[in-house]
């Protein structure tokens, strides 16, 4: 992995949000470029989530029809998914990793996240929120109905202690995520495969 002179990742995006439409059989995500203004722009790239596999593999597309793969995340290892996840641009280069750190999330989630030129870390902006969030999962049959909480994550540079991402998740009818990348060295195709996976993974 490589990082261009200035510094700044080949794709970066400042701001996107992230739309959930769930189905019978998938979790299916929209990532919507935000406008200067904080409207929705572009579509920016479409991902499915079969809701009965495996979730050790998602792929990124164009649009909706999956006519053209444009990036993916996949486990390193199929059983043993605290392996972590490597980001895939379409010709299967490496451009990011991130893991989720089961110890620190027993009570509040915690993820490590990786991409060229920098190493963060990510946790649970609310401890309260998380305790009750962890306390519900545990609830037999209740736990599978998703709470309708605000939570947020924030993802911070190792290095010189710098914010780097941040991802929060709104109260709607749908689950509806708004992303600030406040470091040029994230790549959206990171930050974006990041975001769903804390939707998709964060109860594995």
């Amino acid at each position: 992995m490589t990082v261009p002179p200035n510094g700044s990742a080949p794709m970066h995006v400042p701001a996107f949000s992230m739309k959930q439409r769930i189905t019978m059989m998938a979790n299916k995500y929209e990532l919507i470029a935000t406008n200067p203004d904080g409207t929705d722009g572009p579509l920016l790239a479409f991902a499915q989530q079969k809701r009965m596999a495996f979730k050790e593999e998602v792929t990124f597309y164009t649009d909706d029809r999956k006519t053209q793969a444009v990036f993916s995340f996949k486990a390193r290892k199929r059983l043993d998914l605290g392996s972590g996840y490597d980001v895939f641009d379409p010709n299967g280069q490496a451009i990011g990793w991130f893991k989720k750190e089961f110890g620190k999330s027993l009570l509040r989630s915690s993820w490590q996240l990786t991409g060229p030129g920098f190493k963060s870390d990510g946790t649970e902006r609310n401890a309260k929120v998380a305790i009750i969030r962890r306390i519900w999962e545990f609830v037999p049959f209740v736990g599978e109905i998703p709470l309708p909480f605000i939570f947020h994550f924030d993802f911070t540079d190792r290095a010189g202690g710098q914010p780097l991402l941040s991802v929060e998740r709104k109260v709607s009818v749908r689950d509806r995520y708004r992303v600030s990348v406040h470091d040029s060295r994230v790549d959206f195709r990171v930050a974006a495969a990041m975001t769903v996976a804390l939707d998709a993974l964060q109860s594995r």
